[in-house]
């Protein structure tokens, strides 16, 4: 069953974080490593080569593991890649994902705040750093980082971060901001269902159905419909006055979601809830 509520996503949204992180194979900053006094500088960039190779290896497990949802096993990994190479800000920033995943939010702050001191200009950071202070309530700093990220030139994964941008807002209750910032990351990744289904949400409780209908007919309309999004489309097509298209969405939430709550809640007529 697919599925992608709000409060699910959370680590689900720092997969592309990981994504990148393999992909860039993990280099990090440089380690300065301890020097024997009687080692060549040959000697002592090879040595510290393997350290990061060796650490690399572990990061790449980790971030695994946390993949498939192994917090515990993921976090043994990484703290055996920052034994290794304890200046490996990849290590760190990993770190601070598997703790928001676990969650522990103090933890993983700390983690990240150090990944950002030693890669300062790093968005991906930025990024995971603002979610983070987000879900601590602490939004004017939250989004002073996803500005931050959005103002790195190169930065690849903008309609992430605006989509998060815009989720911090509406969980701040500024909700013009928080349309603002998904239109942004609609005009870039118009396919992604959760800033679709967020934009419906937000203008269906404005009172401006017709937007709405626009936005959640396309989620509904694409493979990543689910029981929230079905829902959601019941009560906009309700809203809008099309009883076909409501008894129809009624009738997918019957047939692909039996036992989902939104299900329930479309049997007893419970729209308002």
């Amino acid at each position: 069953m697919t599925t992608w509520r709000t409060d699910r996503m959370r680590s689900r949204w720092l997969a592309p974080c990981l994504v990148a992180l393999l992909v860039s194979g993990l280099a990090g900053c440089a380690h300065q490593a301890a020097r024997d006094p009687g080692a060549t500088a040959t000697d002592s960039a090879a040595g510290e080569a393997d350290a990061r190779r060796r650490a690399r290896i572990r990061l790449e497990l980790a971030a695994s593991y946390l993949q498939a949802g192994q917090k515990s096993v993921a976090l043994e990994e990484v703290n055996q890649a920052l034994a290794t190479d304890p200046a490996y800000a990849d290590a760190y920033h990993l770190r601070g994902l598997v703790y928001m995943a676990m969650p522990d939010l103090g933890l993983a702050e700390d983690s990240l705040r150090r990944a950002q001191a030693m890669k300062p200009a790093d968005p991906d950071i930025m990024h995971n750093l603002g979610w983070l202070l987000c879900q601590r309530q602490q939004y004017d700093q939250a989004q002073q980082q996803f500005e931050r990220a959005l103002a790195v030139p190169t930065y690849a994964a903008r309609s992430k971060t605006l989509m998060s941008q815009g989720l911090c807002h509406q969980k701040a209750g500024r909700v013009a901001d928080a349309e603002k910032a998904l239109l942004r990351a609609y005009e870039i990744d118009a396919g992604n269902p959760m800033v679709g289904y967020h934009l419906a949400s937000i203008l269906l409780a404005r009172g401006e159905t017709q937007r709405a209908q626009f936005y959640i007919r396309r989620v509904n309309n694409g493979q990543f419909a689910n029981a929230e999004s079905l829902w959601l489309g019941v009560k906009v097509e309700r809203a809008v006055g099309d009883a076909v298209a409501m008894r129809q969405l009624g009738d997918q939430l019957r047939k692909r979601f039996p036992d989902a709550r939104e299900t329930h809640a479309f049997e007893r007529g419970a729209f308002d809830e």
